[in-house]
Parts: structure tokens; sequence; C-alpha cells
């Protein structure tokens, strides 16, 4: 059976009658791409229009004609032949000195025409099913040895994850040659990524993934293919972490060089802000450009916190500008949203009526690393119901053969399967110790416990499901074993505790110098994270300054460099961030210092372990945790338990009434919120004491108020 991967094409009819042939003749085998790839000329983007990858016919191009006619379809066909063979040429692996080992078989197909006159067997011409499989059954291939290469060829897409600059090491066994290699083995994009990259949806399409699973790098190497296949469409990619914009610029900028060998039209392809301010620019954002087409009051952030409160300011303002906008005033073709969990429904809705039918929709997210302690609604809850009554956006069932509309990226290339392990045991708390005996120590769990096997976990031991107990672990696929391999456990993770602030600043600094001096690491190999974001720039100096006196430079994302950028232009300066700037971003060696904030919290809990989750996966090979104090104690206790179950999570699965008991406990609350609980809980405490020492009796409070609080006990208990 053929795999079909459909790109965006601008051959419709042709295309849906050739994936219909391979559907069809199911003895067939390999890949068959529309719409893919795209070939860098002299004259700009080739795109082919279909590509077969067969294990016993070789190489199939496929020149496809909408209409009947075929004048000069010689001429096409040479053009093909040549483009392919010279992107070929370039890979070594298909190459036996001079000679290409894969030879392109190209073909024309139109099945528009009724009546085929030609009989040029150098040119073959097929106009219908019957053609087409009588010229498929005269290929052979002498080279098959080669198919597994061709794949990989046309699979990786891209070497778009290999590093800025070649590593130049001279001890094998340094940490800079271990992370040479490590970068070398990611260096291209897996099937499922590829897949992903090319498959393009009129309509909605959700893309979700670990961190680590390259969900960044999908979706602007996706904006960069949208924008060469359709150099006229107006495309958007926007973010919420300020830092990501740098980052999605060089990638789009990259891959559409690589691809067309010229440089991206960025009229026609804004990298922007989801929130935005006035002045143009760099500081135009969706948000405030919605507000201005659509003659809407805006909002800054301080406008909108007091106005709506500080829960969620940028989603009700987003709300706002959706009811207050008479009509849509559609300005683009397709947008692409990264970092989607860190957003309201509102802000996808209102990147919904900023396009033009049939609404080209790419939403990334990853339900763990939301920082919010909100998973998104389905798409049926966040885009709403049309004037029928039916859903505006509803994913369909898998067919194959057609593009998919919701991808789950298994794989996480980031994060070794101890280092991910551990970061989900915290951030859930799955070891935790229970705050009262017969309590569960889980701080937040998913509602939908199939989402443990999406994200790359299987069963080992017990049934997952609602009060059952259950062991997880990470599969062989979705934790690849050379992120691991490289080092001990022991060395991938380092937990450790300090006495003082001063003491774990100083172990810091050491270690970031021997890193640099004897570990053959670069300045920008090194990020330094501190969980909460408001304390940061503070906190972080005294390290800083230990590390000046050492001649080693260092900045503070967003403080020191401009909002947009994250690591030093020269990669010669070692990166200081709050949680919200490290959000995707990653590092060889991540240090999170002050971890101790992360253990246990009078409130927002749930959100201090996302926090210290984030933290974690932000290292693509090691990780250490560092804090003050008893709470550090605790995480490292929590940390030994995980290592103890063999970096497992064993646990019991909670049931949707506890569930929902630890949401309302641990949520994430406004200051206003913080302080009126404080004050109730305070005034119940002293009510308690009185009328246990009788100094206040029931009779005092009134016959219907203490009714009132018996029925709210007793539902509780119910």
């Amino acid at each position: 059976m053929v795999t079909i991967i459909t790109g965006t094409t601008k051959k419709p009819i042709a295309s849906e009658s050739l994936k219909s042939f391979f559907q069809v003749h199911t003895e067939l085998e390999g890949y068959l791409y529309i719409g893919y790839p795209i070939i860098g000329t002299v004259d700009g983007a080739y795109p082919i229009d279909g590509l077969w990858i067969s294990p016993n016919k070789g190489l199939v191009v496929f020149n496809l004609i909408e209409g009947k006619d075929v004048e000069n379809y010689q001429d096409e066909q040479d053009d093909c032949a040549n483009k392919i063979e010279a992107k070929l040429k370039g890979y070594r692996q298909l190459m036996q000195k001079r000679t290409l080992c894969v030879v392109p078989n190209v073909v024309t197909y139109a099945p528009a025409l009724r009546k085929n006159d030609t009989e040029d067997e150098f040119y073959p011409l097929c106009i219908n099913d019957k053609e087409l499989e009588e010229y498929i059954d005269t290929l052979t291939w002498e080279n098959d040895s080669y198919y597994e290469k061709l794949v990989s060829v046309l699979q990786a897409i891209s070497s778009i994850r290999k590093g800025k600059k070649r590593r130049e090491t001279t001890n094998p066994e340094s940490r800079g040659a271990k992370l040479r290699n490590l970068e070398d083995s990611i260096a291209n994009l897996d099937n499922q990524q590829s897949r992903a990259v090319i498959e393009t949806v009129d309509g909605v399409q959700r893309i979700r993934g670990l961190a680590g699973s390259g969900k960044t790098i999908v979706l602007a190497l996706k904006a960069a293919y949208l924008h060469a296949q359709h150099p006229d469409w107006k495309i958007a990619v926007t973010f919420n972490t300020r830092s990501l914009k740098g980052q999605l610029r060089q990638l789009i900028n990259t891959f559409y060089i690589e691809q067309t060998s010229e440089e991206p039209d960025w009229e026609n392809i804004n990298i922007i802000h989801a929130w935005g301010a006035p002045g143009g620019g760099e500081r135009n954002g969706m948000y405030y450009m919605f507000c201005g087409i659509n003659n809407v009051e805006y909002y800054d952030f301080m406008a909108a916190r007091n106005k709506f409160g500080s829960s969620d300011p940028f989603g009700e303002a987003c709300n706002k500008a959706l009811s207050d906008a008479q009509k849509f005033l559609p300005q683009y073709d397709a947008i692409l949203v990264d970092e989607a969990q860190d957003f309201s429904p509102s802000f996808l809705r209102l990147c919904y009526e900023m396009l033009q039918p049939p609404k080209r929709l790419v939403y990334a997210y990853d339900e763990l690393q939301n920082l919010r302690s909100q998973s998104l609604p389905s798409p049926e809850e966040i885009f709403g119901l049309a004037e029928d009554g039916t859903p505006k956006v509803r994913f369909k069932p898998f067919e194959e053969g057609q593009p998919q509309q919701d991808i789950i990226l298994e794989k996480c290339y980031r994060n070794s399967r101890p280092a991910l392990v551990t970061a989900h045991a915290l951030g859930f708390g799955i070891y935790r110790n229970p705050p009262a005996p017969k309590e569960s120590g889980i701080v937040q769990m998913f509602d939908q416990s199939s989402l443990w096997h999406d994200i790359g976990y299987e069963v080992a031991d017990g049934a997952l499901e609602d009060g059952e107990r259950v062991v997880l672990r990470r599969t062989k696929q979705s934790s690849p074993a050379f992120l691991e391999n490289h080092s001990d456990i022991d060395d991938l993770i380092v937990f450790k505790s300090f006495k003082t602030q001063e003491e774990q600043d100083a172990w810091v600094a050491m270690e970031i110098k021997k890193n640099i001096n004897e570990d053959e690491l670069r300045p920008d190999d090194i990020i330094v994270i501190n969980p909460d974001p408001l304390t940061t720039k503070r906190v972080v100096a005294p390290i800083r300054s230990l590390l000046f006196q050492q001649g080693i430079q260092s900045h503070t994302a967003g403080v020191d460099t401009a909002p947009d950028v994250f690591f030093s232009e020269n990669n010669d300066s070692v990166a200081f961030t709050g949680i919200y700037r490290a959000k995707g971003n990653e590092a060889a060696m991540v240090y999170i210092v002050n971890a101790q904030s992360c253990f246990d919290s009078y409130f927002d809990l749930a959100k201090l372990r996302n926090q210290l989750f984030t933290a974690i996966t932000r290292s693509k090979a090691w990780v250490r945790v560092l804090g003050v104090g008893p709470q550090m104690d605790g995480l490292i206790a929590e940390y030994q338990q995980v290592k103890q179950h063999n970096f497992t999570l064993d646990f019991i699965y909670p049931t949707k009434p506890k569930r929902d008991h630890m949401n309302i406990v641990n949520r994430d609350m406004s200051d206003a919120e913080k302080v009126k609980i404080k004050k109730s809980k305070g005034n119940i405490a002293s009510l308690i004491e009185e009328l246990e020492s009788g100094s206040v009796f029931l009779e005092d409070l009134g016959e219907d108020k203490v009714e009132r609080l018996l029925a709210l006990l007793k539902g509780k208990e119910e």
C-alpha cells in the first residue's frame, strides 16, 4: 500500500485523480507526495506536482495537467527530470562516483483528456488509470538497495536542526563533542514531522506534541512551504513569547532559501506578535491589527487588566473586540499560531475571523507546557456554531490519502527519557507527599487519560482508568535511546540543595566556567532559568557578577537585549531568563536556580509545578535543578522516587471528583482572589475557635445561615 502525503497544489483535480489511482491499487508500495518537493532554481521556486518513491519501481515524477492543453509537455518533462536530478546529486549517499544511482522516471498525467494521440515512448503521457497502470507495469529498478536512502533524503525536508555553526572540539569525550554528535543525529526531520510540514488542509489544522517534539520548527517550515507554493498569499505566523520572533524568522528564512534558492518576500509573510501595540513595524500584533481594521477599541496590557481583571486580560480583550466588531474584514490567506496553549480560545477565534475562506488556520500547542493551567477546548467549542447550528470547525476522522486535520508529534527530540519523565513526575506531583492522610499528593491530571498515549507513554502495569493503579513508561519510539546514552543518568540530571543562595550562586558560576573552559561548550549552549519572572533580574545579578569577574559575558533575555532577542547575536554570552521568556527556547546545559519556589504554595501550585516542568524541558542534554532549604530537599525527595521507580510514573489515577477538587484547590488565582480567600479563611478559623470556646453559639448565627452552611457542606460530601 502506498502512503500518501498531500501538500498544497495548484492542480487539485489532477492531484485527486492521481491519489485515487494509488488508493485503488493497494498492491503498490512506497510513498506518494503531492505538491512536494520544491526545488530551488535560478528562476526561483519550482514545485514538483507529484512524486512516488517505490521499493521496486524506483522514483517516478508526475507532471500533472489540469485541463486538456498538453502542448510542450515534453519540455515540462525535461525540466522536471533535470531539476530533480540536480537536487538528488547533492546527496552523496545516492551517488556512485559521478553517477546518480536513482534515475527519475518522468510521466505526464492528464486525466481531463479523453483521447491520447501521442506515441512518444521517451515522453510518456497517460490520460486514465488504465494507461497509468500499463506505464507502471513497464518500470523496473535495478538499484533497489538505494530505496531506504532515497526515502530518507526526501523525507528529511531540511537539515534545519543542525547547529548554527560547526563545533570545533579537541576532546572526543567532552560535552561539546557529545553535543555535536547529538545535533548530527537529530539534524533531519522524521517522517511524522515531514508530513506535518507538507500536509495542507483547506480549513483548520491542529498540531499537538510534547515540548521538544519539533512543533515550532514544523510550524515555521510549514509557513515557508506555503509561501513557496503560493507566493501571492498573505501569511501570518503569530506567537506569545516575544523571544521566539527571531527564531521563527531565522527558521523560515533558512528553509525558504534551502528550498527555493531565494529570500522570502517578507511583505507577504508576517511574523507578528499576538498582542501588539501602536507604533507600527515590529510593534504590530494580531489583536492590535484586528482592532484597527474593524474599528473597535484597543486595550494595552494595563488597560485590559484594569478593565477585565488579572486572570486573563488578553483573552477578555479579544472577546470584547470580537463582540464589538460589526463585520469581520479578512486580511490573510493563512495564519499559523505557535504556543496556542498560552492563549484563550477567543484569540484563536480572532485569528479565524481574520482569514479569507476557506479559513486556513494552523495552531500548534502542548497541553503540558501550559503556564495558565488551562487546556484548550475542542475545536467545536473554540470556534462555535454556524448560523445553521452546526459547528464551524469539526475534525473529520483520518482518511487514507487525505491530509490530517489533527496531527500528533509523538517523538521528543529534545529531552532524554529520564529528563522528560522527571519533568512530568514533578509537574503533576506524582510522587509528592500527600498534604493529609488518605489524600493524593497529585497536583493536576489529564481529564482524558488517553492523552498519556498521545504524548508517548504506554501502560507497563495496571490500568489507565479512574481510581486504578497504573504504571506508565515512555515508549522506545517516542524517546529515542541516543538522547540519553551519551552520558550517565547522574550527569544527565542533577538535583542539588544548598544552605544559602550565595552557595548556590557560587556553585553555578563555577560550573559555567568549567562548561566553557573545559567541557568545550559555547556560552550560547547554556541557559540559567529562574522560575519566578518577577524576581529574575534581581536574583540572577550575583551569578552574573561572578561570571563577569571570570571574564564570561552574560545577559538577561529581554532586559539587556531587545524584547525579541533571546540568545546574543554573536553566541558569546550566557542567557539568563525567567520562565516565560524561556519557553520555546532550548540549550544543551540548563541551570534552574531557586527551584524551591516550585515545591509548594498556598496558592497557584499547579502553575508553579508547570513552571518547573517547562524549565526542565528546555534542556536537550543536561539539566541542573538547584535550590535552597527544606523545600528544595522536598523536590529532591520526589526526584529520588522517580529514580527508584526507574523513571516510570506509578500512581492511582484520580477519579473525576478528585480531579475537580485538584483544579479548584490548585487553580491559578488573581491577587484580588488570593486576598479575598485569605481573609475568608481567617474569618472562618476565628468563627470555629469562638464556637469551640463557647464565646459564640450556633444560635447567634441565625438558623437560616446555619442551614445554608450545612447544605453547602453536605453537597461537598456527596
